[in-house]
């Protein structure tokens, strides 16, 4: 069963006060039986690192809900890890967006990370709004609240988001979300980390002093990050391209330099101020490990 924690918002409070980083992990909901067991084999292997939380995210276009929510409530459930449940406008009445945070209150989750979400075509795809469904992130963050005493965290872009206007806009956004009642930010995945820290003082300048919590991926396969990096707009840096692709034919060391490139990143958010890391795990754990052991997370959370 899920140890009894308090509030996801408050345990970040704590450790920021202390000093100490936050460590969690990111996992999507798996297709395939081979994957299941896959997802939940990483599940095991990071628990013992003690994370402050882990997430389940949904697909495209809300089209993993059933199976974000099922993962979620068994992690809950089953773990000692604290969950954190995705939850988006894409596809959804305000009803059934009650109906979903309905559930995962059974089940004890008690933090949402609320995000617009991507349409079904992906991140450039034309954005339509559900009759019926909050249009914006911020309107869903003010339902989450209403609803109960959810922790409630939004996303935020150190590279710009698709489908905004430029980084100030960004900014502006996130610290809409903080006004509207988000008490942490999770970034989508970069590479440098002055675009982090540049978010952080925009942000910071419009008033929103919320944790914002850096999203990393070890990088395991090129065209992969390639094909994300296309898709979200994330900017791949052309030392990291040249990095990869100089070993791009040699599965185990990309992997080697994916894990070398994310503990350097790591490293300067830490040391820089970041309030923890977020792991973008792709259902893997090996790589995921590698780093935190490279920045000596390990020993000090088992």
């Amino acid at each position: 069963m899920a140890q009894d924690r308090p509030a996801l918002h408050e345990q970040l409070r704590k450790l920021t006060a202390a000093k100490r980083p936050s460590l969690s992990f990111e996992f999507f909901p798996p297709k395939t039986d081979e994957a299941e067991a896959t997802l939940w084999q990483s599940i095991r292997r990071l628990e013992p690192l003690n994370p402050t939380f882990v997430s389940v995210t949904y697909g495209a276009g809300g089209s993993s809900r059933d199976r974000t929510t099922r993962v979620t409530q068994r992690i809950a459930q089953d773990t000692t890890l604290t969950p954190m449940a995705h939850l988006t406008c894409v596809g959804a009445s305000l009803a059934d967006l009650r109906g979903v945070v309905a559930d995962y209150a059974a089940a004890g989750v008690k933090n949402v990370l609320v995000v617009r979400g991507d349409p079904a075509g992906g991140p450039r795809a034309e954005w339509v709004q559900h009759p019926g469904g909050p249009r914006y992130a911020v309107e869903l963050v003010k339902l989450v609240r209403e609803l109960g005493n959810f922790s409630v965290g939004v996303a935020a872009f150190p590279d710009i988001h698709p489908a905004s206007v430029d980084l100030d806009a960004d900014a502006r956004v996130l610290a809409m979300k903080a006004e509207a009642g988000a008490q942490f930010a999770i970034t989508q995945m970069f590479f440098r980390p002055e675009t982090y820290f540049d978010l952080v003082e925009r942000a910071a300048a419009l008033g929103s002093t919320i944790p914002i919590i850096p999203g990393v991926m070890p990088v395991t396969n090129v065209r992969q990050v390639e094909r994300i990096a296309e898709l979200t707009g994330v900017a791949l840096p052309p030392e990291v391209v040249q990095r990869l692709h100089a070993v791009a034919d040699e599965p185990a060391a990309v992997r080697q330099v994916g894990v070398e490139i994310a503990t350097e990143l790591s490293r300067e958010l830490l040391d820089g101020g970041a309030p923890g890391l977020h792991f973008i795990t792709m259902n893997r754990s090996t790589a995921t490990l590698e780093v935190a052991d490279a920045l000596g997370l390990t020993a000090a959370r088992v």
